[in-house]
Parts: C-alpha cells; structure tokens; sequence
C-alpha cells in the first residue's frame, strides 16, 4: 500500500467589510478536518472555498460553499468540520458582532 502524506492547508480569505466591521477570523490551532475515506480511496485533492456566519461568541451560525474542489466529499468535510470550530469573533465599531469569515480550505496528499 502507498504511504500516503496528508497535509491540510487553511487559508483565510480577507471579506469584504464595511466601515469599522472587522470580519470574524478563524482559530486554526483548534480546527482540523478528517480528511474523508471516500476522498482518500480516490486521491482527491483540491481547494474549498467556504464562508461562515459567526456569532458574537465565536460559533458558526450558518455556513455556504462558495467555490467547490472538484469533490463533493472534500467539500462536505470541510464545512461539516470548520462550522464545529471556533472562530475569533469579528467587530462592528469595536464590539463584538456577528459577521461572515471567509475561509481557503486545501486538501491536499
């Protein structure tokens, strides 16, 4: 069998924000995704492009897939996991609020 390096990348996307909005940024030291068995059969790489709606308090409210890698099992795995994360929260004029993170999420073997 074919010893097999997974590394799994993040990257986080700066959005767009309003005047004094500070967007939400994720904690990539208590976020990993497993990567799926399915994607690993197959030696499916690629990129996810996902954003996530964040509450006040760091939870994810609400996620979308904004660019898929080509995979349906690396995309699913990857909101499945970033949305159980916690994420730094983001600020409207200085106070904690809920915003949307955007997030680069790279799968690769």
């Amino acid at each position: 069998m074919k010893k097999l390096s997974i590394i799994a990348a993040l990257s986080i996307v700066s959005a767009t924000a309003f005047a004094g909005e500070v967007p939400a940024a994720l904690d990539q030291k208590s976020c990993k995704a497993e990567y799926p068995k399915a994607a690993l059969v197959n030696e499916e790489e690629g990129t996810v492009s996902a954003s996530f709606l964040v509450t006040a308090e760091g939870t994810v409210a609400d996620s979308k897939l904004d660019k898929s890698s080509g995979s349906k099992a690396l995309d699913k795995a990857t909101l499945k996991a970033l949305s159980s994360c916690r994420f730094k929260p983001g600020t409207k004029d200085g106070v904690p609020a809920q915003t949307w993170a955007k997030v680069d999420y790279v799968w690769k073997l």
